[in-house]
This record gives structure tokens, C-alpha cells and sequence, in this order.
């Protein structure tokens, strides 16, 4: 019987083996959630500087002073402040703060890598504090010393943060902007496309872009009102060019899919759109390995830069923060890269024919072999793969989408499930989160996508996870949304099916039950997970239950042991145009009831 591919993780999953890429993408989300809060700052900062600087668009002498603090002292100070929250919320945060003015007061230089070092430093250490005496304060001097201990803790770092900490992260960062500059110069540069590609379909993204390129480029901004390090790893060429080769000339839900897919990551800037495209054929590491490295070796021919980060990394972000000037070479750059990426990618998938799955059966196969490579055992990922782990929707108290920054992707991923929720009435509060603000709550379904599955759950145990390989996989949502209302829905009343629909209906004689659809597949796919779960219950496990779109009934077998259900317009169009075919009509496809009779016959 089909089943749906959205997996769960089981329990077992506490004792995987946590690979080093995990770890890898652990300590790139941290770098990238002191980022990524605060990413509206970086943009302000840059729209700023773009326009009031004295070679900006509009020069303003007066609010052009704002340039300096906001770039020495609020960027650094947010940064610290959200690294302090990360490790011990509003108190560590606080601290962290205190922590790094001493180190931006101590240094000439902007202090972002100071302050991603000492706001998670100082949160650390006074969560240290607290677990070592939280039990051993008198009752009501708790406030007296929690205040006292943020202070005098915040009074030394702030201290060894002048002394110390900013001297010396002045003298790393002056000694790595040397080298980025000799990188620059002798025109390396677009070597680290060969890196940043590859890393970044492994959902390393905002670990490159925010963690390292963000900070860097602000540095390299500061002394040249511009950097090419903003542009290295968020060219929307990249992905774009490689997703109109699977537009043109791909097959199969991955050619359908990709359109959707083009429009988001090219204009919308989510670049995760991408990411399945390659991971189901993996050569087309290569497209877009030669699409950045042609991207940003025009960039350094043209010598372009943005002013500030361009978040997300769409072409609308990228013109906004471009300086006066250097349109055309960024714009040039964004074309190379389409082009280039576009051609290795129609080369790909002309002449490397290996690869003739479904785009969900390839995705499911990469991520079952990334799951081995991991030292995850397949017994975990066979229990997860069983529909009725999908939990009950009167178990659910919220969804949460959760992802690497809790932004772009995740967050269209809860629009699109909201919005299906809310047609078919079920009233559950659906949001999305980086993975790290995750809390360990029961109750909590949390939707994310397999590679960080085992991240969310660590993040939170309680809570009930469901993987997906695509957050904007609408097909699986029905899926999902279906599993909870199947599993969910008590027989209320009688569903009053004409006798007649069913007296020649035997289920034990039924191999194969399709439910058509015309347009959009959803209400038919909630509907095949109800019947698919209720015959499951009475132990047939050998009928295949599923949606399936008129046109595609041409292709499949019509026998008298395949059984058609739908609205009667359906039902009587079909048999129209196949007299022998079984059909049921049943108007309501969501009434659970409306299948008993069938099950019962």
C-alpha cells in the first residue's frame, strides 16, 4: 500500500551517532542567529550608508553622522546581545552587551568578530554561575543577587574586553583582512565558490553567508564603502540559471516544480529553493560550482561590492544595496552566473539520463543515504516513515516550522500550511523558528526539513518532529493535514451512501482505489490518508489508496479490481469515458463516516 514519505523521528534517534557535518552545522547556526535577528539593522545600516554617504546616492552631511555609531557600536552591541540570549537568555544576553563595549571602546576597528565571541562568552559564564548557586541563595535575595551578578561580571569583561579581547581581535581581524585582501588582489577569490556552493546545499548557508561573509564584508565596507564579500555566496544567478535548465528541459514533478521554485529563490531571494534540485542529481554541484565562480569573477573584474548584506539574497536585495556606479558590473555578474550555471545544467540533464526517478523518490533516496553517511540507522527511519506516527490533531497544541534561521523558507512553509488548515477548519496555531529558540515543549508538532531534523529534535525532545524534504511541498502537507484528521475524526453519524453504490463493492476484491482530481490535489489527498488509515485499522495493508490526477487515469490499470472515488461529476465524466469502470460517489471527501460502508461491504 503507498504511504506517505514525510517521516517522523522516532526515540531511538537520541542515541545517533552525531556526525561531524551536524556539528559543522551546530556551530554555523550560532554564528548565524547572532546574524540573522538582526539582519533589519545590517540593511538599515547599509540603505544609510548607500544613500547620505558623501559618494552615495543622496550626500546629506547631517544624517550621514549616523553612519559611525550605528556601525562601531549598535551592530556590535545587537550582535552580542543576541549571542548572550542564545546561550542564557535575557541574562546572558544583558551581560554580553556589558561585555563587548569594552572590547568596541577598546579597538579602532567595528567589533563584530569581538562580539561574537564575547556575547556567548559572557552568557556562558554567567550561566555558570547561576547552575553552580542557584540553590544555594536565601530566600528572598535572589533579586539582590542576580542583579549583582550580572553587574560585577558585566563590570569585568566589559574591563578585560578593553584591556585584551579588543586589542587582540583587532590585531586576527587586521592580519585576516591582509589576507583577504592578498586573496582579493591575486584573484583567488572566486575559488571560494568551489567551497561555498557545495557547503551551502547541505544547509550551511546562513552558517557561510552570515557567519563569516556578513562580518568580514562589513569590515572590508567600513574601509572601502563597499565589499565584494557581500556578493560571494548570495548570487541569485546561481540557483536561477540551474532551476530554468530543469524548467526546460527536466521531467517529471521536478520540471513541474521548478517554475514555483525559480520565482522564489530569483526574486524572493530563498535560496534553500534550490537545494533539492541538486541533492537529487548530484552533478549539479557542478552548475552551480561554475555559476558562482563566474559570478564572482566578474564581480572582481568590475571591482563591485554592495554597500551592506543583501538579505535575503534576491535580485530585488542585491540592486537595492548596490553603490553608485557599479549596477552594471553587479548586474553583469548575476547574468554570468545565470548563464553559466543554466548551460552546465542543461548539459547535465542531457546527457546524464542515470537519474530517471520521481522527484520525491530521488529526494527521499538522497536523504536516506545522507542519513547513513550520518551513522543514522535505517531501523530509526523505517519506524518513521510510518504514516500513523503522524500525531493525532487532538494531540497537537501548535505547529512550529523550524529551520537553520527561522526565517525565509519556514516561514512560507507555515503561511502555506495555515492556509490549508484554515480550509479545512483545523484551528491550531502554526508559526515558525530558528531551531535553537526552540523550546522543549509536549505537545509541539515541529516541521522541519530532514537534514536538520536531528538538530530540532535535540532542541526539543517533548515535542512530536514530522520531516519534509521541500518547505513548500504543498502535496505533502495534504499529507500531513490528512494523516492528523484520519487519525483524529470520530464516526458522529451515519454517512447516508446509497445502498446500491456499494452492494456490488466488495473491498477484499479491490486492489487499487483512486481518487481523481481535476485542478488542485488537496481535498483528494486528505481524503485518500482518511480511507488509507481506516483500512489500516481493519488490517488491509494491500490496497493502494491514493490521488491521482484525471488525466493520469489513462495510464493506469482499470480493472474490475480498481475502484474510482469522487464527486458524482467525476465519477459520471469517467465512466462516460470507461463504461466498465467501479466508481463511488461521495460528495464530501473529508466525511470520515463516508467510508465505513465501503469498509464494512
Amino acid at each position: 500500500m503507498s504511504e506517505m514519505s514525510t517521516s517522523t523521528v522516532s526515540d531511538a534517534g537520541s542515541n545517533t551517532k552525531i556526525s561531524m557535518k551536524t556539528r559543522i552545522q551546530k556551530f554555523g547556526s550560532y554564528l548565524s542567529s547572532m546574524i540573522m535577528p538582526n539582519i533589519g539593522a545590517f540593511i538599515s545600516w547599509g540603505i544609510i550608508t548607500a544613500l547620505f554617504l558623501a559618494t552615495g546616492w543622496l550626500p546629506n552631511e547631517e544624517l550621514a553622522q549616523m553612519i559611525d555609531p550605528m556601525k562601531n557600536y549598535l551592530l556590535p552591541l545587537l550582535i552580542a546581545y543576541s549571542g548572550g540570549s542564545l546561550v542564557h537568555g535575557q541574562r546572558g544576553a544583558v551581560v554580553g552587551a556589558i561585555g563587548t563595549m569594552g572590547v568596541v571602546v577598546g579597538s579602532e576597528i567595528p567589533m563584530f568578530l569581538g562580539a561574537m565571541l564575547m556575547g556567548p562568552f559572557a552568557g556562558w559564564l554567567l550561566k555558570q554561575f547561576d547552575d553552580k548557586f542557584a540553590n544555594k541563595i536565601p530566600q528572598g535575595f535572589e533579586m539582590l543577587v542576580n542583579n549583582f551578578s550580572s553587574g560585577i561580571l558585566g563590570f569585568i569583561l566589559a574591563v578585560l574586553g578593553y584591556y585584551f579581547v579588543g586589542p587582540t581581535i583587532g590585531t586576527i581581524t587586521d592580519i585576516a583582512s591582509v589576507g583577504i585582501q592578498a586573496i582579493i588582489s591575486d584573484g583567488f577569490l572566486p575559488l571560494a565558490n568551489v567551497i561555498t556552493e557545495p557547503a551551502k546545499v547541505i544547509f550551511l548557508n546562513n552558517a557561510v553567508n552570515h557567519g563569516i561573509f556578513t562580518p568580514l564584508g562589513a569590515q572590508q565596507a567600513q574601509e572601502a564603502g563597499k565589499s565584494i564579500l557581500y556578493l560571494v555566496s548570495i548570487n541569485p544567478g546561481v540557483g536561477g540559471g540551474m532551476l530554468l535548465a530543469y524548467m526546460l528541459f527536466g521531467s517529471g514533478s521536478a520540471k513541474s516544480s521548478a517554475p514555483g521554485a525559480f520565482i522564489i529563490q530569483f526574486f524572493g531571494g530563498i535560496h534553500e529553493m534550490y537545494f533539492p534540485y541538486v541533492l537529487m542529481k548530484p552533478l549539479m554541484v557542478l552548475a552551480v560550482i561554475g555559476g558562482g565562480v563566474t559570478g564572482t569573477a566578474i564581480f572582481q573584474l568590475f571591482d563591485v561590492g554592495l554597500v551592506g548584506p543583501a538579505s535575503p539574497g534576491s535580485i530585488i536585495s542585491v540592486v537595492a544595496m548596490t553603490p553608485p556606479g557599479d549596477l552594471f558590473g553587479i548586474l553583469l555578474g548575476v547574468f554570468g552566473a545565470f548563464l553559466v550555471s543554466f548551460a552546465i545544467g542543461v548539459a547535465i540533464l542531457k546527457f546524464d539520463r542515470s537519474e530517471g526517478k520521481d522527484f520525491e523518490a530521488s529526494k527521499d533516496a538522497v536523504q536516506a543515504e545522507k542519513r547513513a553517511a550520518k551513522g543514522q540507522t535505517t531501523g530509526n527511519t523505517q519506524v518513521a516513515e510510518k504514516v500513523a506516527d503522524v500525531p493525532k490533531a487532538e494531540n497537537v497544541n501548535k505547529i512550529i516550522f523550524a529551520c537553520d534561521a527561522g526565517m525565509g523558507s519556514s516561514a512560507m512553509g507555515a503561511s502555506l500550511l495555515r492556509k490549508k488548515a484554515k480550509q479545512i477548519n483545523l484551528n491550531i496555531p502554526i508559526s515558525n523558528s530558528a531551531i535553537n529558540n526552540l523550546q522543549d515543549e509536549p505537545g509541539t508538532l515541529v516541521i522541519s526539513q530532514k537534514e536538520l531534523t536531528p538538530r530540532a529534535r535535540r532542541q526539543n525532545p517533548s515535542g512530536m518532529h514530522v520531516s519534509v524534504d521541500n518547505f513548500l511541498d504543498g502535496d505533502r502537507y495534504d499529507e500531513i493535514l490528512g494523516a492528523m484528521i484520519a487519525q483524529a475524526i470520530e464516526v458522529k453519524e451515519t454517512y447516508n451512501m446509497a445502498a446500491s453504490q456499494t452492494t456490488n463493492i466488495a473491498i477484499q476484491n479491490i486492489d487499487n482505489i483512486y481518487l481523481p482530481f481535476e485542478d488542485k490535489v488537496g481535498e483528494t489527498t486528505m481524503a485518500a490518508s482518511i480511507l488509507r488509515n481506516k483500512l489500516k485499522k481493519i488490517n488491509i495493508h494491500d490496497v493502494t489508496v491514493k490521488a491521482v490526477a484525471v488525466e493520469d487515469l489513462v495510464h493506469t490499470n482499470k480493472t474490475n479490481a480498481t475502484l474510482v472515488i469522487g464527486n458524482q461529476a467525476i465519477v459520471q465524466s469517467l465512466q462516460e469515458l470507461y463504461p466498465d469502470l467501479v466508481g463511488l460517489v461521495i460528495e464530501d471527501l473529508l466525511e470520515a463516516s463516508a467510508y465505513d460502508q465501503l469498509i464494512e461491504s
